[in-house]
């Protein structure tokens, strides 16, 4: 068994991609379950978000854990592959260290995607598939993060999607306070845009979500009003800004809702930000006349604009990272002898008692007790001895150095 981890990201693969190989939270537990149970991989963790889908294994065959995510979401091999990384066991530490700190985010130093792998191990803790080894693999990674994020600038003044849509809407609209936002959706990424647009004053805000209680939570919080998500053919065009983000698996936003919306709006343009992987709005909308459509792909220039501060802090977070790695490596190649010491230790102890229990009984018989622990020292000494001298006699001419300089030092006998 080793590490592994295998996935896409939106460096390696384009939205229509990723879309296709995103997990939702509720179907999470089977997905872990179906890994686990019908394939050799022993642990596994699962993150998915708009900008990635990684998995997370302790695994024997990691080519039969990669095939298993074309397979689970009914795609051909062939179509997911060439975009598929797969990273072996130091690499997979590495990335995970990364992941967590922000350095591998469209957003460099972005803070969201902690939180999102927290939430990626709660759900494999819950389902059971978090062994030792993850299990510590994580626990490093956030101790890891929470470093980097104390000791560098790596998060700060970091331009975040929510802060990217609203820097887009005022390049076509200048002035958001004339402007009325919807917001589809009541998650944590609407949350975060909610804030940056209420911070502009926007005309008016409207949150649509499934359910009306969540929605209204949040619509308080804004000043704003609920609806639920049935009611969005009749509102839709009151919207300048739409802003969605949902766990849907098809769009919620149709082709044919939003022309009948630009119909109603006299064609005053519509700005619209799909930041839902699988997307919200059908592609086809961004053909439209007097729609700007904008993915979480399309957000990565802007982002970058903001990136430059950021670079000093991010190789002092990459050399903190390398000794972590190190740290790390060296206690799963420690964990890789224990059952060698173990074994070790349960021979020793073998010839120990059996050394005692002849002693006893000399003991009992009435034996000289300077002699019998003269006996005992001497017999125990020889058998533990016993292998290393075997080992050395009968080994070639070519070995004998190499073994000699080891038990030295196992022994630290040092000069002639």
């Amino acid at each position: 068994m080793q590490l592994f981890t295998f996935g896409v990201n939106h460096t390696t693969a384009p939205l229509s991609v990723r879309e296709h190989v995103a997990f939702q939270s509720e179907t999470m537990d089977k997905a872990l379950h179906d890994l686990t149970q019908h394939h050799p991989v022993k642990e596994a963790a699962i993150l998915s978000t708009c900008n990635r889908t990684e998995i997370y294994c302790n695994t024997k065959d990691p080519q039969a854990a990669v095939d298993w995510l074309a397979e689970y979401h009914h795609l051909q091999p062939q179509e997911i592959h060439p975009y598929v990384y797969t990273l072996p066991q130091q690499e997979t530490v590495k990335h995970a260290f990364r992941v967590a700190s922000g350095l591998d985010s469209m957003v460099l130093g972005e803070a969201q995607i902690l939180g999102q792998m927290k939430q990626a191990v709660k759900l494999a803790e819950a389902a059971g598939t978090l062994g030792t080894l993850l299990h510590k693999l994580f626990q490093r990674t956030f101790a890891v993060a929470k470093e980097v994020r104390s000791s560098t600038d790596i998060g700060a003044s970091s331009v975040s999607m929510a802060g990217a849509s609203v820097r887009l809407a005022q390049r076509i609209f200048g002035d958001i306070s004339q402007q009325r936002v919807l917001f589809i959706g009541a998650g944590e990424m609407i949350e975060l845009c909610a804030e940056h647009f209420a911070a502009q004053r926007p005309a008016s805000i409207m949150v649509a979500n499934r359910t009306l209680e969540r929605g209204e939570l949040l619509a308080e919080r804004l000043g704003g009003r609920a609806i639920v998500l049935s009611e969005l053919p009749e509102h839709l065009a009151e919207s300048d800004i739409v802003i969605t983000s949902t766990a849907s698996q098809l769009p919620i936003v149709g082709l044919g809702l939003v022309e009948r919306a630009i119909k109603t709006r006299k064609h005053r343009p519509m700005f619209m930000v799909d930041l839902a992987v699988p997307r919200d709005i059908e592609p086809e909308v961004a053909e439209l006349d007097d729609v700007f459509l904008y993915t979480v792909d399309d957000l990565a220039e802007i982002v970058k604009e903001g990136m430059g501060n950021r670079q000093q802090a991010a190789e002092e977070a990459e050399a903190i990272i390398n000794v972590r790695v190190s740290n790390f490596m060296h206690w799963l190649e420690v964990r890789e002898v224990v059952p060698t010491i173990r074994a070790l230790r349960d021979h020793a102890e073998r010839m120990r008692r059996h050394e005692l229990e002849k002693a006893q009984k000399a003991l009992a018989h009435g034996e000289d007790l300077q002699d019998v622990l003269e006996n005992m020292s001497q017999a125990l000494t020889n058998k533990l001895l016993h292998g290393p001298s075997h080992a050395l006699n009968n080994v070639s001419s070519e070995e004998r150095e190499q073994l000699e300089t080891m038990l030295r030092n196992i022994y630290r006998i040092h000069g002639d």
